[in-house]
């Protein structure tokens, strides 16, 4: 009867250590290695660096920026905001009195009295969305201009020239990405020291 239970386990056991180094060790290191080769900027986070090499920030994350000459993205509900471990939505409802509570506050942040574009006080599903539409950052111009002492139609021409197009014309919004913009936005005209 041991024999018999031996011989049963033996392919079972054989099986599983085959696949497991198949699928659990050979398969993912192939596909990082694909990944590195094919599409290397992507496969270690699309990240993006300054003139010195340093690392500032991904592509495709959010980062929160404040001040009146930057380009403010979505708000988050990830952590403190676009916190990469705390991605989620925030899961309120439209009969939440905590959101109710939140948009009005954004809104009045904002200085808005009229109608605000619906990405600049909605949070994404993840929280980490790196995109405004192009709307919420026409939005914006004004007061980025006014800040770093351009033009609105210099300001708005920055924007039209940092629009990404739905993917393969088809899928998704016309976007902008906020980090990318806010870069341009330094080149082109750095704000003074000690200005927000």
């Amino acid at each position: 009867m041991l024999s018999d239970l031996t011989s049963a386990l033996r392919p079972t056991l054989v099986m599983t250590l085959l696949f497991a180094a198949l699928l659990g060790l050979a398969y993912p290191l192939a596909l990082t290695g694909v990944g590195q080769l094919a599409f290397p900027a992507a496969a270690n986070g699309s990240l993006i660096r300054d003139a010195g090499g340093k690392v500032i920030g991904s592509a495709l994350i959010g980062q929160d920026f404040v001040g009146e000459g930057y380009f403010h993205g979505r708000p988050s509900a990830a952590g403190k905001g676009y916190d990469g471990l705390a991605s989620s939505g925030s899961n309120l409802g439209p009969n939440s009195q905590a959101l109710v509570d939140r948009v009005v506050a954004d809104k009045a942040a904002l200085g808005a009295t009229g109608a605000v574009p619906g990405d600049l006080l909605s949070a994404s599903a993840s929280g980490l969305d790196p995109h405004i539409s192009p709307a919420a950052a026409r939005f914006q111009a004004a007061r980025v201009a006014r800040a770093r002492g351009l033009s609105v139609a210099e300001v708005e021409a920055l924007v039209a020239a940092r629009v990404e197009a739905p993917l393969f014309g088809l899928l998704g919004e016309p976007r902008v990405n906020v980090l990318a913009l806010n870069l341009a936005l330094d080149a082109d005209r750095p704000l003074a020291r000690g200005k927000p």
